[in-house]
Parts: structure tokens; C-alpha cells; sequence
């Protein structure tokens, strides 16, 4: 996959691609269908398929004092839009002088002038251009005018519940990483980098990777079951493990931090990158009354973890 970071330089190579519009935070289901409708006639018309983000998130930009909400920060939204198969990724910069453009701006700099797009796939609740000034129906019609196709994907639903990123970060807020994941179509994971921590998991017994949650949305505190990753270095491969997502109040920590233990596992993998896959919560953070009654709690829930994800299909 190759990626565009501006629409005035695009390569001519990557001109004239079909190109899904949105922001794809999580890159669910719905986010899937919108897609899958762009890959499609990308194939149909033998031409790239194309997604066009910005970066950063345009409500990081608005308010940027707002907590982090994003489910997938950039290298885990490019990882997951390569492995479904997309070609081109336009990952614009959204700055002050993208935030000016007006609806009918951004169709002829960005996706007419800039991109060569010669067809265009958006959710129905797609809006752009200044203000939020243009919206599915304004892109349809600003199309015809301009001589790319247009396609509208309606809303998606699997039981009545809507796919939706929102919906996603509630049921990460209140402690269903499952139910998220039937949403996404797709574990919920956290990549980032492991950094050197105080080493206290080592000297009781359970040695932790400890990793920043750095922009990614706060999921809700607690111990979960988890998968982890380690995408480079000798230690590469898949493992299994339990982390703790939380304040630390046994040691009165304050920030909050990712900490996982991996099952069998006790190599220095400081500075690698990683990515921890969220499974099932197992129970809420609390505070213990010393050392050994939290040894003994990381026991009993490391061993929950094993049960849980012996449990999973393999192909899970």
C-alpha cells in the first residue's frame, strides 16, 4: 500500500483511483461495507483502490484539549486498511488552511485537481468541507458536475444496533471488548511501544510490558485477557498474556498505563514495538492490602486469561 500525505503532489502512477471517503476510525464493519463498495468497482474499472483520512483527526484538531478517543491511530488504521486490500492511502494533513476549504474547495482542489479521483464511495452520513458544509447528497451532485461517479452506502445494522465508532468506544467504556469486536470485525488493539517501567512486576514474580495508551481512547480500568504481538526484533510472534489497564493504586500511581504480563515469557523486549489485542474483561482495577494478596490475585486472574482464551477458535 502506498501512502500520499499531499493531494498537489500525487504521483501520476496513483492518479484516477476509486477512492472511499471518511475518517475509518476503527475501520468496523460499516466502515467495511463503504470500503468493499469502493473496492468493488475499483476492480469493475481496473484502477487503484483508494481511501482518503486526514491526519490528524479533525476533531483533534477543533478541540484539541478533548480527551483521546481515537480506536485506531494511524499506523494501526494503515495496518488494518492494507490487510483488506487497499492500494492507495491519502492521508491528508487536516490544518487550518484544509479546515477553510468549502464543500465545493474540497471536491475540485482535493479529489478533482489533487487526486484524479474518477469515483467516490461515502457513508450517508459523510460530511465535509468548511463547517460541515457538504454532505452526501452535495457530493453526488457535485460529481455529476464534475465527471466522477458517486456512490452513497446507506446506514449498516446487524440486529438493530447501527456499526458505528461511537458505539464502539461505549462498549470499550463499560468493559466489553467482545461486543466491541463483533462492531469492528476485529480485536480491539492497542499498538504502541514498550517502554522500561520500574521493573516492581519482575520482583514479585509476574514481569509486565509496560505500554503508554498514547492517543488511543481510555477503555474502561480493570484486568483483561489478551493477546500480544511483537511485530520485530528476535522476539517476533504471537503470545498470550493479562493486563492490567489502570492507576496502579497499590503503589499510588496516577497515570494510566497498559501493563501486561506474558504467559511464559521473560525476555527484555524494551523499545519494541507491540500490539496487545483486548479479549474479554475479566474484573475492575482495585487497591490490595500489600504484595501478597496482589501476587495472589494476578495468579487467579492469569489463570482466568488461560481458561478464556484456550477457549477461543483458533482462528480468533
Amino acid at each position: 500500500m502506498q501512502i500520499i500525505r499531499h493531494y498537489e503532489q500525487v504521483p501520476p502512477g496513483l492518479r484516477g483511483a476509486v477512492y472511499a471517503l471518511g475518517n475509518f476510525d476503527g475501520v468496523h464493519l460499516g466502515h467495511q461495507q463503504v470500503i468493499g463498495k469502493a473496492a468493488g468497482i475499483a476492480r469493475e474499472l481496473g484502477v487503484p483502490l483508494g481511501v482518503l483520512v486526514f491526519e490528524p483527526h479533525p476533531q483533534q484538531f477543533f478541540f484539541p484539549g478533548k480527551p483521546f478517543f481515537r480506536l485506531t491511530p494511524f499506523r494501526a488504521k494503515a495496518r488494518l486498511l492494507e490487510s483488506i486490500g487497499v492500494d492507495v492511502l491519502a492521508a491528508l494533513p487536516f490544518d487550518e488552511k484544509m479546515s477553510q476549504k468549502l464543500a465545493p474547495e474540497f471536491v475540485l482542489d482535493v479529489l478533482v485537481n489533487g487526486l484524479h479521483a474518477v469515483h467516490v464511495v461515502a457513508g450517508y452520513d459523510f460530511r465535509f468541507g468548511k463547517g460541515r458544509g457538504g454532505d452526501a447528497a452535495a457530493l453526488s451532485y457535485m460529481g455529476e458536475m464534475e465527471g466522477f461517479g458517486v456512490s452513497i452506502v446507506e446506514e449498516v445494522k446487524e440486529d438493530g444496533v447501527t456499526f458505528s465508532s461511537t458505539r464502539i468506544r461505549e462498549l470499550l467504556a463499560n468493559g466489553d471488548p467482545r461486543g466491541a469486536a463483533k462492531l469492528l470485525g476485529h480485536w480491539w488493539t492497542v499498538e504502541t511501544h514498550v517502554q522500561q517501567g520500574d521493573q516492581r512486576g519482575r520482583t514479585i514474580g509476574f514481569p509486565t510490558a509496560n505500554l503508554p495508551l498514547e492517543d488511543h481512547v481510555e477503555p474502561a480500568l480493570g484486568v483483561y485477557a489478551v493477546k500480544v504481538e511483537i511485530e520485530e526484533g528476535p522476539h517476533k510472534g504471537l503470545y498470550e498474556g493479562v493486563a492490567n489497564v489502570g492507576r496502579r493504586p497499590t503503589f499510588d500511581k496516577e497515570d494510566v498505563l497498559l501493563e501486561v504480563h506474558i504467559f511464559d515469557f521473560d525476555a527484555d523486549i524494551y523499545g519494541a514495538h507491540a500490539a496487545v489485542s483486548f479479549i474479554e474483561y475479566i474484573r475492575p482495577e482495585r487497591k490490595f492490602d500489600g504484595l501478597e494478596s496482589l501476587k495472589a490475585q494476578i495468579a487467579a486472574d492469569s489463570e482466568k486469561a488461560r481458561r478464556i482464551l484456550a477457549d477461543l477458535p483458533p482462528s480468533a
